[in-house]
């Protein structure tokens, strides 16, 4: 199989004698626009060394390497070797790894025996599953399988909200409004209501938030009465949370929350004094930070009850104790930065060099077009709803245009879904951005239903062929500029994956999927397909399959279905 940066790379190597080769590979770029090549090599970094201009040292290059079966020009442009792959070659070497590997296509095993852990989603237990978790419900899903693809194994946490001070508000509230039969007939609504009327009420009653200071430290100490109550809050909320994962055929491996760890953070406790690293700071514990230019991290309320901090830093520990894992992520939105430079500095102050294993995943904020959205004002749009909305839309645009499509509530569901989800992952995370209904649910432009609609189409042309799709075909009659674009996104894939994994960006992968879909149709709309032609038939039923195997894979990364028809 051709690796043409290796290729490209040894032909570099027997002329660069300051550079071994897998830093010359490693140097190797893809130039902005195909009329400057396929891979070009910066002279830059040599300049210092042979005392020559970069141009200069890149005329003598592209002078001194030869052409041949795999490339078929080399040029210098602006301080770079730029290099013209063989067509021929490029479409034998992606057709056949592509037709031979299948749904493997784009894997690797480089992390092999390696855990990865990635703590995502965690709703707060007894509030709404909202827009805003979106973002870290889906981002977290895709770097699963983005690093899954790789070999790792991953381990997927939803770290559950479920400790706290609002589970003392919540018992007030329901011991005085609530209703049990109402709260069953659903849940997180209803505790909504009594969340937000607590809090109404509590600023005419500042004392109400005493009462529910007091009933969170009886929970903390084991108080049945309180424990009975924040175990049926608990266990009401996941069913309602249940039904936004299977709609996004989501699963975890791990639902320890922060409660798991009220038992595990005395150690913590004990072990940062031992090292007299918690210090008093009027009544209340902390961390002295200021030799990391951040603020003390606070470890212990003056009432001896702990933080979000304390319960961070047991769950670390665990984690690495039980998982010795190689990276632990945080799908957090980035307004949580702080903390989390606080919490890995604490671990570094400890003395664990791990804590350089653990990385903070941010991303931008969710806001509603009318406004900042708010728990306590009651101001949410359920996730659950956004789903259904786009599933209902997207079998209303089916009836409409493709009635016999066949299993319609399955591709509504399919395509909906994946709307929302590609909408999500098709940006940079840690852009901020207002939800809109339109747009998220359209179905024109860069969108999740027209990558699908992509992959379908492919579907549709195999069916039409209804023939054996083998690899074996005259490569040459796909060397043409159209099909070669295709080719050339294709071969991309595995570099796709590697650079959003190392960069944690899935929106990277929405990319590769898009300029896929988009150098495909652009070959669709200028070449028949099922001709008379056997050769040119064959090899163009190549091209399709290899188009469409590695949008369905690009997507299956995405946590998104390929429908065959839509």
């Amino acid at each position: 199989m051709i690796d043409f940066k290796e290729v490209i790379s040894e032909k570099l190597g027997n002329n660069i004698d300051v550079l071994k080769n897998d830093e010359i590979k490693s140097l190797i770029e893809v130039p902005p626009n195909k009329e400057m090549g396929d891979y070009a090599f910066p002279c830059f970094k040599l300049a210092k060394e042979y005392r020559k201009s970069p141009m200069a040292i890149a005329e003598e290059l592209s002078k001194s390497i030869p052409t041949g079966e795999v490339i078929s020009k080399v040029i210098n442009v602006g301080g770079y070797v730029n290099f013209f792959v063989n067509k021929e070659a490029l479409a034998k070497k992606v057709i056949t790894q592509v037709l031979s590997e299948k749904k493997d296509y784009g894997k690797s095993n480089i992390g092999e025996g390696k855990n990865v852990l990635i703590d995502f989603s965690s709703p707060n237990i007894a509030k709404p599953f909202h827009i805003g978790h979106i973002r870290t419900t889906v981002i977290g899903n895709a770097l699963h399988k983005i690093y899954a693809s790789q070999g790792y194994n991953t381990v997927r946490i939803n770290h559950l909200g479920d400790y706290g001070t609002q589970f003392g508000k919540l018992i007030v509230a329901y011991k005085l409004w609530g209703n049990k039969e109402v709260v069953e007939s659903s849940p997180i609504k209803e505790l909504l209501k009594l969340y937000v009327k607590f809090h109404d009420e509590a600023e005419k009653k500042p004392e109400m938030e005493d009462e529910a200071r007091a009933w969170f430290t009886k929970l903390e100490n084991g108080d049945e009465e309180a424990t009975e109550l924040w175990s049926w809050f608990r266990e009401e909320s996941l069913k309602e949370f249940q039904r936004v994962y299977d709609l996004l055929d989501i699963q975890f491996d791990s639902y320890a929350g922060e409660s798991f760890y009220s038992d595990k953070m005395q150690s913590v406790i004990d072990e940062l004094k031992e090292k007299n690293l918690l210090v008093e700071s009027e009544g209340t514990m902390i961390v002295d930070l200021s030799d990391e230019n951040l603020p003390p991290a606070l470890i212990q309320k003056t009432d001896g009850s702990t933080l979000y901090l304390t319960r961070d830093l047991a769950a670390g520990f665990y984690r690495k104790k039980t998982y010795d894992f190689e990276k632990c992520l945080y799908v957090v939105g980035s307004q949580q930065e702080l903390h989390f430079r606080q919490y890995f500095a604490v671990i570094k102050k400890m003395g664990y060099d791990w804590y350089k294993d653990m990385v903070h995943v941010p991303f931008g904020m969710v806001a509603l077009e009318e406004g900042t959205m708010s728990t306590r004002k009651g101001r949410v749009v359920f996730l659950e709803d956004v789903l259904n909305q786009a599933i209902d839309k997207t079998r209303e645009i089916i009836i409409e245009k493709n009635p016999e499509a066949g299993d319609i509530d399955k591709i509504a569901r399919e395509v909906g879904v994946g709307a929302v989800v590609f909408q999500e992952l098709s940006n940079s995370r840690i852009k901020d951005y207002t939800f809109s209904w339109e747009r998220t649910l359209s179905f024109e432009g860069e969108t999740g239903p027209y990558v699908q609609y992509t992959h379908a189409r492919c579907c549709a042309v195999l069916r039409k062929a209804n023939q054996v799709v083998t690899p074996e075909v005259n490569f040459d009659l796909i060397s043409d500029e159209d099909s070669s674009e295709v080719l050339k996104v294709i071969e991309t894939f595995n570099k796709s994956i590697l650079l959003a994994m190392s960069k944690n960006e899935p929106h990277i992968v929405t990319r590769f999927a898009l300029d896929l879909a988009q150098a495909f149709n652009k070959f669709y709309h200028n070449n028949p397909i099922v001709v008379e032609d056997d050769g040119v038939r064959n090899a163009r039923l190549a091209l399709v399959e290899a188009t469409r195997q590695s949008l369905e894979n690009a997507l299956a990364i995405l946590g998104i279905n390929a429908p065959e028809k839509m």
